[in-house]
């Protein structure tokens, strides 16, 4: 059962980018008794919902108030133990699925309800295709950003953290050159620093970890047969020089999965939304407000 006591304002964050004035809040609300933190434009309008995979709410920063101008009310949860969630993740917890039915849960507390737009990132875009083909949620579109599809998953960088051996202690170190490895032209010292923060925390690496070693691409490959058949409008927006969320990948995706379009973002590694913000935000924009 998901518990919600309200929300609460817990700060405000910059876009990153002088395109537009809006203003970007972090809010909580309770979700199995724990704080589920997300960004958010605190305005009425269809709600597109925004999940981030093995990064945290961060990397959807940059296009909200893109979304926010048109009319649109993003919302960039953190998962459970990850950003600036609460709570921890356990190998059981972290799996798609498991993440999934969270995110449902999360919608709930916030009182959404009808069809809603989602957006994935990374291992994000994995659980968006899970709450399309699951019914989790009713979907009215999806985007996906530089996403996991088929067997693209795990990520060496990500699977060394999967066997035995591998520490906690190393992940913050392997997750600031993770960061500046995807941020790509777009990194800068106080970037990475912005990206890694949450990693300073012991119990978001803990998590991170779980999160990592429940990375399998059976939860992708399983979904396809339902994707072919799926009429829900899909958009891909992919960062060409993404060297495993490969853009072969998307553009498979494009040409087997009906009502799919694909963006391509020349320069632009695993987060884009850094390299393009405008471009992506309005390609986002324009889909979801359709």
């Amino acid at each position: 059962m998901s518990e919600s006591t309200g929300s609460e304002v817990t700060g405000r964050e910059s876009t990153g980018t002088e395109s537009t004035g809006t203003e970007v809040v972090r809010r909580v609300v309770r979700v199995d008794g724990e704080r589920a933190s997300y960004l958010t434009v605190e305005q009425d309008g269809p709600v597109v919902l925004l999940l981030h995979g093995t990064y945290w709410s961060r990397v959807w920063l940059p296009v909200m108030g893109r979304l926010a101008e048109a009319g649109l009310r993003p919302v960039a949860v953190d998962l459970p133990g990850l950003g600036r969630s609460g709570g921890e993740l356990t190998p059981e917890t972290a799996t798609v699925p498991a993440l999934a039915d969270w995110v449902a849960r999360f919608a709930s507390a916030l009182e959404i309800s009808g069809a809603i737009a989602v957006a994935g990132h990374d291992i994000g875009g994995a659980i968006a295709q899970h709450l399309l083909v699951h019914d989790r949620l009713e979907l009215s579109r999806l985007a996906l950003v530089n996403s996991v599809t088929y067997d693209s998953w795990p990520a060496p960088h990500v699977a060394r953290f999967r066997g035995p051996g591998t520490a906690a202690d190393d992940v913050l170190a392997a997750r600031r050159q993770a960061v500046a490895d995807a941020l790509a032209g777009a990194a800068t010292e106080q970037r990475i620093a912005d990206y890694a923060d949450p990693w300073t925390d012991p119990r978001v690496r803990r998590s991170w970890m779980a999160l990592a070693g429940a990375a399998d691409s059976r939860y992708t490959l399983d979904l396809l047969p339902a994707l072919r058949r799926s009429a829900v409008p899909k958009l891909l927006i992919w960062g060409e020089d993404d060297a495993f969320e490969k853009v072969e990948y998307a553009e498979r995706f494009a040409s087997e999965i009906p009502h799919t379009t694909l963006i391509r973002i020349p320069g632009a590694d695993h987060i884009p939304t850094e390299n393009a913000p405008d471009r992506i935000g309005g390609a986002l924009a324009d889909f979801f407000a359709r």
